[in-house]
């Protein structure tokens, strides 16, 4: 059995798929009953999700300390708890501090979504960063996740962080850039134009919410987005014959 807590589009697809292999319970505030159970799921209480010996987070980043606050007395011994968050060292330092030392951690970011994963799991990669999890526990749900056809890529926190500051919180700059300039598409067009189009479409797909907590809680996030403002003014500046530094 595996439950989940929060109900979002990612929610949704994580009980499709898991649903084919066990029992899945999902905790959510509003009334969700129907929409999860056409997922193969069941709409259950947080204290019932609790309970369980697996415990998915997808929750928004900036809601997760206090959610761990509140899990924290109701999760049993030996339980283990994994996130999705789109980042890991801040997430990876509360579920140290907040949850009991009897439970396993798990941090994890699978690196596809609703838009790109609907049909298929094959081929699509999820990190992993593993911390207070036995070689057996962990074995198994790498196995598992391997299974579906899933790469998995293991790391530490720090390190996913440092890397997806670039593939993917600078995307979703550059992405918001675009839709804040008003780009749509055009008659006369190029392919690399709808390159850019699809990444405003994939950007628009996901909340705001989603966008500002990747920035405000990646520690590599302004640095990346200011190197890239500072190359797009050097080339801009080239551009109108003056140099910058």
């Amino acid at each position: 059995m595996i439950g989940i807590i929060g109900f979002g589009r990612f929610s949704g697809l994580m009980a499709k798929y898991l649903a084919g292999d066990f029992e899945v319970f999902i905790s959510t505030r509003k009334d969700k009953r129907e929409e999860i159970k056409a997922l193969g799921a069941t709409q259950a209480s947080l204290a019932d999700v609790c309970a369980l010996p697996r415990i998915i987070l997808s929750v928004p980043i900036s809601a997760m300390e206090e959610i761990l606050k509140e899990i924290s007395p109701l999760v049993k011994e030996n339980a283990t708890v994994m996130d999705v968050c789109s980042v890991k060292t801040y997430p990876m330092k509360w579920m140290k501090e907040i949850l009991p030392q009897t439970v396993s951690i798990l941090a994890t970011h699978p690196m596809f979504g609703p838009d790109s994963a609907t049909e298929s799991l094959t081929g699509r990669k999820i990190v992993l960063c593993r911390e207070r999890m036995n070689e057996p526990g962990y074995a198994a749900v790498k196995v598992y996740l391997e299974s579906k056809g899933l790469i998995v890529i293991e790391t530490s926190p720090e390190e996913h962080d440092r890397q997806i500051a670039t593939s993917l919180s600078l995307t979703h700059f550059v992405g918001r850039g675009l839709e804040e300039f008003g780009a749509f598409p055009l008659e006369i067009d190029t392919e690399g134009y709808n390159r850019l189009l699809h990444i405003l479409g994939v950007v628009k797909n996901d909340t705001w919410e989603l966008f500002l907590d990747m920035h405000k809680y990646n520690p590599y996030a302004e640095e990346a987005r200011s190197r890239l403002l500072k190359a797009m003014n050097r080339i801009n500046a080239l551009l109108a014959g003056r140099t910058e530094t």
